[in-house]
């Protein structure tokens, strides 16, 4: 397995368990790459796949990597309540364009246990049209959790759509204090 990509990043992963299910972690040299959910075999198999064939280079299982060391620190913190930012290295290679404008506006300006809408994100990127595509690009985050898109709500006080399902999405606002716990 080759580790390294030409232009000379290493990519390594690993599965930790986590609130909401396992998570799949990837992580190159840049910094942290992907947070996937359900990380079952298959999802997982489909996960590294997918990142290696953007990357350039195939993943290594390597739970004990520096690389993923921090993430996962920081991730258990997240889940147990004790961290409400993540101050962590992203490598955002596999989003660009308008995604990337948006997730690095959720990411810098909706913190923890505070939601905004799909139109509030567009009219802050400049594209106050742009609802349904702030949808996309929160649909397409690589980085879920980290780069929260579960604040992400509709306007009329839905919680939207989300690519963890709406019980991981339900769980991660009630754990920010945004939705009640469920009683059972």
């Amino acid at each position: 397995m080759n580790a390294t990509a030409q232009d000379g990043r290493t990519a390594v992963w690993a599965v930790v368990d986590s609130d909401i299910g396992p998570l799949l972690l990837a992580a190159t040299t840049e910094g942290l790459v992907t947070v996937a959910f359900h990380a079952t075999d298959a999802v997982r198999d489909r996960t590294l796949e997918r990142l290696g064939s953007r990357l350039g280079t195939e993943p290594v299982h390597a739970p004990g990597s520096p690389l993923l060391a921090e993430p996962i620190r920081q991730l258990a913190e997240y889940f147990a309540g004790d961290r409400r930012a993540f101050e962590l290295p992203l490598d955002w290679s596999l989003v660009s364009g308008f995604n990337r404008q948006v997730l690095r506006e959720l990411d810098s300006g909706v913190p923890y246990g505070a939601v905004a809408g799909y139109g509030d994100l567009a009219r802050r990127v400049g594209q106050p049209g742009a609802a349904q595509a702030v949808g996309l690009a929160m649909g397409a985050n690589p980085l879920p959790v980290v780069v929260p898109c579960h604040r992400v709500v509709e306007r009329d006080g839905g919680i939207g759509g989300f690519g963890g399902g709406l019980e991981t999405k339900r769980q991660l606002l009630a754990l920010e204090g945004v939705l009640p716990q469920p009683l059972f």
